[in-house]
């Protein structure tokens, strides 16, 4: 059964960082793209990073390239998400994804199965 729990979701000012960890089991990153979706009230959902699992390949969105760094740990089957520079436009939920579309040529990560529950990260100025 897979399984994502996120955590590290808290209340930051403008300008500050942030780390987000999705503790992921039943698959390994080899088996399946991993990355991160976000929310903000009253927004459609945007994916912001994923990490292909056929290449390593690392798709970001604009709106967070260069100040949103992926990466994981395969020894403990977790990936992160650290967040710098964060700006209010920044609040929503985060979500830990897996098993999906991640393209960098194509700048796309969509139709992902396994869905975390989310973790909140507000940004305050």
């Amino acid at each position: 059964e897979v399984q994502l729990v996120e955590s590290g979701g808290a209340l930051v000012q403008a300008g500050g960082s942030l780390r987000l960890s999705c503790a992921a089991s039943g698959f390994t990153f080899d088996d399946y793209a991993i990355g991160w979706f976000r929310q903000a009230p009253g927004k459609e959902r945007e994916g912001v990073s994923c990490i292909a699992s056929r290449d390593g390949s690392i798709y970001y969105s604009d709106s967070v390239k260069g100040r949103f760094t992926i990466s994981t740990d395969n020894a403990e089957n977790t990936v992160y998400l650290q967040m710098n520079s964060l700006k209010t436009e920044d609040t929503a939920a985060y979500y830990c994804v897996a098993d999906g579309l991640c393209s960098v040529t194509a700048s796309l990560m969509v139709d992902f199965a396994y869905w975390g529950q989310g973790t909140p990260v507000t940004v305050s100025s």
